[in-house]
């Protein structure tokens, strides 16, 4: 029996995705031991290898079908645009890509002057406001916390997830505009869907009966 391989977001997401698993059947112990300091797991019994990865990695790994499966957020898909299947939302790990920032910046979204965006997520971003809002504006691609970006006048707004607000209120931003709903996804390489649909197939509906 072939192994079929899973690329985990490591975190949180990983953590929820094995807890779902578990319920149908699927249980590596071995992933939930704090100490260790394992990247690669096992289910023999299954026949299946479990590997975590940097979330923006997860789709590179499947669509290259180092792994069969992987599971990240749809944050990652859309900044990634790889080529792969999209087959379940998981319904964990909801929160919303925001533009964000300052009150008085809410009336620079309906104007025609150029404003610059900083985010981590520039393909979202330029997707946004090129093709959905029709509004030039400059992008600054940061790495670390973009709440900083409005407060020391680097950028007008930022671009970013938003869970419960709380950073941003603690910084003296708000949400301006809402870009889109995001969750986690199982994604599947094309070339494994084909090969192993059966197998697949099989663990994607046991998922799909535990998360609908």
């Amino acid at each position: 029996m072939r192994t079929i391989t899973f690329a985990l977001a490591k975190g949180r997401l990983a953590k929820k995705f094995m807890g779902l698993l578990a319920q149908s059947g699927i249980n590596v112990p071995e992933m939930s031991d704090p100490s260790t300091r394992k990247l690669i797991f096992e289910d023999k019994e299954h026949g299946l290898r479990f590997f975590l990865a940097k979330p923006s990695d997860v789709p590179t790994y499947v669509e290259y079908g180092v792994a069969d499966i992987g599971v990240c957020g749809k944050d990652t898909l859309m900044e990634e645009g790889r080529k792969l299947y999209e087959v379940l939302d998981l319904g964990i790990g909801k929160c919303r890509m925001c533009v964000c920032g300052p009150e008085s910046a809410a009336s620079l979204l309906h104007s025609r002057q150029l404003i610059r965006v900083a985010t981590k997520y520039p393909v979202i971003t330029r997707d946004y406001f090129y093709n959905r809002k029709h509004q030039t504006v400059e992008i600054i691609k940061l790495n670390g916390s973009v709440e900083l970006a409005p407060i020391v006048g680097l950028s007008e707004v930022i671009v970013d997830i938003v869970e419960t607000g709380s950073t941003l209120k603690e910084n003296g931003l708000l949400v301006l505009e809402e870009v889109c709903q995001l969750s986690a996804k199982v994604i599947v390489n094309q070339v494994s869907m084909k090969m192993e649909s059966e197998r697949i197939g099989d663990i994607i509906q046991s998922l799909r009966r535990i998360v609908h």
